[in-house]
């Protein structure tokens, strides 16, 4: 900006006019336009001042006053305006000039960031970022670029210009040049070692961008110790930048530019630009990486929690899958286990928790183990899910004031199937909590839903739960699975329960194929949702391997069930048994005589390496182990089975009790 007087004479002009003309004020001051700029711009710039002065109000030029020799070519546009008094006489003029190629440059820095926000990110992958990063700035801000990131990331907070550099090792991870063979094409994939006082660990030390020419004595002692720094320099590069990777307390790594082919070295809004883009990029890959960790941790953890190993039993065949799912909500809590029972029943179990990450693996976990404990205790279906409901609102309650989000809810919504099937009866009895149907396949290829009420998600309260009991042939396939199974986004339910059923009656060989058949037909990607299919081919002790006796409420008759259980063990073979079991039967059966009320009811189970006592009666008072006093003449009885069999415990039925206790058979 200048000021003219009425004579056309400059009074003032600023720090721009000096530096754009090399002359200062003292110098320019009561000299003409175009004496300070011999040039016909200057002339026709005047000639508009004059008509200024004379009332013809503002005037605008399209070039400018600019140093000695220039004209309108460079892109100068002027600004005349006049200066009044307060009577509104114009007494000077103002010129005010700028360069429009800074405007032009200005935009294209802002298109350019603007566009960066869309094309910056647009994956989970941090390779893919980098690239994105390189492939952005090049050709448009520079000539070449590299993407630098460290093998292993600093944490903490902002950097001290005074932290001490030390070697950095980097793994150049993009890189994008304007040449096919640009000074660092052939680089990508390599590891660099960046020595303690170079430019790059100076600038990450200090947190910061800077700009360098070749000529810095700093960049020329990096070429001398890194032959990677030498080959760069060394490419007719005359202007880098770099840039330090950061967000969130993190540095990541580094980003190169070098201009080689474009004569303009790198300016201060250069730096700001590429610190601009690079920061982008420092937080979507930060992003993935935080995100990756955790799926990971996320991942590990749901592994831990599910079986990792199924439990020997030999009432079901068993074959599971777990699939989590694809999308980045992370891994839910999907669920399933195989519970082994008294008497040779077993119990399997799915689950869904609601929501995705670790809060809702953490809940599977402590859902599951409440479901083992609950299962120990031989509930039925119906009341177990019953305690597991009250479970769930006591977690909500626990975690009531930590945030809104669904999945501080303790895991209210979670939905559960809990099956429990007897091979000796062939029976299975089940509940469900808002969890889909199971199916269920007879040896004859016919599929079906078993027809289990539905009941209320876990956690709503106060709601009762059904249970359903159906007879499985031996030989029947059940199919328990959580909902994302039949919610594949490319076709529709009905669709899904077709393919469903169709891959279930497709005779296999194995319950593995069946579980991978069924996967195949119902998933065309990733799921978007979790998982578990457990499928069970049922199998039945048939009576010669059950003995049932009827005895009476009599002590007289403990010594006639002793017999009865000594005559069956021979029969199997298992007389190596019959000391323990003697004793067992004779504990049992007095206690249910003294204590119980009759019926009474001896049964002996022989399931491959497990035998087991029961004796039933209608009481529903449970026995209890008591350690008995030096004098005392009993109370040792159920201390006796407890130190003998492998496990003991009592199951309860609508009227009365079963007493259990097992032990296991050696080899052979």
């Amino acid at each position: 900006m200048a000021v003219f007087d009425a004579d056309l004479r400059l009074v003032r002009a600023n720090t721009g006019m000096e530096q754009v003309l090399s002359l200062t004020e003292d110098r320019m001051r009561g000299l003409r336009l175009p004496e300070i700029v011999p040039h016909p711009v200057s002339d026709d710039t005047e000639a508009k001042m004059r008509r200024v002065l004379e009332g013809g109000g503002p005037q605008q030029l399209r070039a400018g006053a600019g140093p000695a020799g220039t004209g309108a070519n460079d892109g100068w546009s002027t600004t005349l305006v006049p200066l009044k008094d307060p009577a509104g006489r114009v007494r000077a003029v103002c010129l005010a000039a700028h360069q429009r190629l800074q405007e032009h440059l200005a935009r294209q820095r802002m298109l350019l960031l603007s566009e960066a926000s869309t094309r910056i990110g647009t994956t989970a992958d941090s390779g893919r970022t980098a690239q994105e990063l390189a492939d952005i700035a090049v050709p448009r801000l520079a000539d070449f670029a590299a993407v630098d990131l460290l093998d292993a990331p600093r944490h903490g907070g902002e950097p001290s210009p005074a932290a001490p550099a030390r070697p950095l090792a980097a793994t150049r991870t993009a890189v994008r040049s304007v040449l096919d063979d640009g000074p660092t094409a052939s680089a990508a994939g390599t590891k660099t070692l960046y020595p303690a006082l170079s430019p790059v660990a100076r600038c990450l030390a200090q947190g910061h961008g800077a700009l360098y020419d070749t000529a810095d004595p700093d960049l020329l002692r990096w070429a001398r110790q890194d032959p990677g720094a030498a080959r760069l320099l060394g490419s007719e590069t005359h202007s880098v930048m770099v840039v330090p990777m950061r967000a969130h307390g993190a540095t990541l790594g580094v980003a190169l530019f070098g201009r080689h082919r474009r004569a303009e070295p790198f300016e201060a809004d250069d730096l700001w630009l590429a610190e601009e883009l690079t920061a982008k990029a420092a937080v979507s890959i930060h992003t993935t990486r935080r995100d990756s960790r955790e799926h990971t941790s996320t991942m590990t953890l749901q592994r831990s929690l599910l079986p990792q190993t199924l439990p020997d039993q030999g009432a079901l065949d068993i074959a599971t899958r777990y699939l989590p799912a694809g999308t980045r909500a992370g891994v839910g809590g999907d669920w399933f286990d195989v519970i082994p029972l008294s008497g040779a029943r077993v119990a399997l179990v799915v689950g869904d928790v609601v929501g995705h990450g670790i809060r809702a693996s953490a809940t599977m976990g402590r859902l599951r183990t409440a479901v083992r404990t609950l299962a120990d205790v031989d509930l039925p279906p119906d009341e177990l899910l019953t305690h597991l409901d009250d479970l769930v609102l006591h977690l909500s309650a626990d975690e009531g004031g930590t945030d809104d989000t669904a999945e501080s809810a303790g895991g209210i919504g979670t939905t559960c199937l809990y099956a429990v099937y007897d091979p000796v009866s062939r029976r299975c009895a089940l509940a469900r909590a808002g969890h889909p149907p199971p199916a269920a396949v007879t040896p004859d290829g016919a599929v079906r839903f078993l027809d289990v009420p539905a009941g209320p998600p876990l956690g709503l309260g106060g709601l009762p739960f059904e249970t359903f009991e159906t007879e499985l042939p031996e030989g029947s396939l059940l199919a328990l699975y959580t909902d994302g199974l039949l919610a594949a986004r490319d076709h529709d339910i009905d669709e899904a329960l077709d393919k469903m059923f169709a891959a279930l009656a497709r005779p296999a060989k194995t319950l593995d194929t069946v579980c991978d058949r069924v996967l195949t037909a119902m998933l065309t990607h990733r799921p978007d949702d979790d998982i578990a299919l457990l499928v069970a081919r049922t199998r039945a002790l048939h009576a010669d391997r059950v003995a049932a006796w009827d005895l009476a409420s009599d002590p007289a008759v403990v010594a006639r069930a002793r017999k009865h259980a000594t005559e069956q063990l021979t029969a199997w073979g298992l007389d190596d048994a019959a000391f323990i079991t003697e004793l067992t039967v004779s504990e049992l059966v007095t206690n249910a005589i003294r204590y119980g009320r009759p019926p009474i009811q001896l049964r002996l189970i022989h399931e491959d390496s497990t035998l087991t006592c029961e004796v039933f009666d209608s009481s529903s008072t449970a026995p209890h182990m008591r350690r008995a006093r030096t004098f005392d003449e009993g109370g040792r009885g159920l201390l006796l089975v407890g130190q003998l069999a492998r496990r003991w415990g009592t199951r309860h039925a609508l009227t009365g009790k079963t007493v259990w206790a097992e032990q296991s058979l050696s080899p052979g």
